[in-house]
C-alpha cells in the first residue's frame, strides 16, 4: 500500500518521524536479503519503500514551510549577506 499525500499531511510530525525511520529500517532490511544473494520477493518494494520515504520527507518539509520554520530562516541568511556586502563597500 502506497503512502497518499493527504494522509501524510494529515499526520503529526511525531507520527511522520516514526514512519520514516520504519521505513527507513525495512528498506535495510530488503537491500540486505539482495546483497546476502537471496532473491526478493517482490522486485518492485524496494522502488516503493524509497518513494514512501520521499513523500514522508516531502510532507515534513512542507509542514515546516507552512509554519514559516524556513522561511526566517531565508530571511536571516539574506540580512547576513547585506551586512557582509556593505561591510566590503
Amino acid at each position: 500500500m502506497a503512502l497518499k499525500y493527504k494522509e501524510l499531511m494529515a499526520m503529526s510530525n511525531e507520527e511522520l518521524d516514526n514512519k520514516a525511520v520504519e521505513l527507513k529500517q525495512e528498506l535495510s532490511k530488503e537491500r540486505a536479503t539482495i546483497a546476502s544473494g537471496t532473491r526478493a520477493e517482490n522486485p518492485g518494494k524496494i522502488r516503493k519503500i524509497r518513494r514512501d520515504i520521499a513523500r514522508i520527507l516531502t510532507a515534513i518539509s512542507a509542514k515546516k514551510n507552512a509554519t514559516g520554520e524556513v522561511k526566517v530562516k531565508i530571511k536571516a541568511e539574506k540580512k547576513t549577506e547585506a551586512v557582509k556586502k556593505n561591510a566590503r563597500n
